[in-house]
């Protein structure tokens, strides 16, 4: 009998365990989002000051609750010599938070260069893609109507996999809920591709 409620309470209250990866060029401000996304979703989570914020070398990991759903995140370094460890990390994702700087007009090329040779790797297949153009805050920065197109160059390499492209400012929170939402629903409605992590406990 204590199987058995035991078993029934830990259906109850187990959340599904996704991985999610944080990438994009450095100084696009993927740091400053999950510690944003921290703030916003865990209670009496207190984040780092921006100013504190230094650039990633290695990883950041970081971990939010919503409903049934558990959302864990790997922020990597963007930098050059860096890109080339973030394959060692797609076969375990269930979605990718693609960050761009938006106020940043001359790495633009540069950021979709990069974003294009990722989703290249077959390890990424159907895996849904959330671009955030980041820095919103900033005037004369570029709008989602000057981003989308950029990106959508690359539209026979995203096939019919779950993608958008969302405006946020990980400075002041605007844009964040709305980016974490979509994102559980589109882990959720890929669940038959990549299954929660801890699905083997069920």
């Amino acid at each position: 009998m204590y199987t058995l409620f035991h078993g029934f309470y830990k259906y109850l209250t187990q959340k599904d365990e996704f991985w999610v990866l944080i990438l994009g060029l450095d100084n696009a401000g993927k740091t400053t989002y999950l510690e944003c996304s921290k703030t916003k979703f865990k209670k009496n989570y207190k984040g780092i000051n921006p100013s504190k914020i230094t650039t990633t070398v290695g990883l950041n990991i970081g971990n939010i609750d919503i409903d049934r759903v558990s959302l864990n995140f790997w922020d990597l370094g963007g930098q050059t010599e860096l890109q080339s460890l973030w394959d060692k990390y797609y076969a375990e994702c269930h979605a990718i938070i693609y960050i761009v700087d938006s106020s940043d007009r001359e790495r633009m090329d540069e950021s979709k260069k990069t974003f294009e040779k990722m989703i290249c790797n077959e390890n990424l297949g159907g895996i849904p893609l959330l671009i955030l153009a980041n820095k919103q805050d900033i005037p004369d920065c570029m709008g989602v109507r000057e981003v989308k197109p950029i990106f959508n160059q690359n539209a026979h390499l995203i096939g019919r996999r779950d993608f958008m492209v969302m405006p946020i400012s990980a400075l002041t929170g605007d844009g964040i809920d709305e980016g974490i939402q979509w994102l559980v629903q589109s882990i959720q409605r890929n669940i038959e591709v990549r299954p929660p992590k801890n699905a083997e406990d069920y």
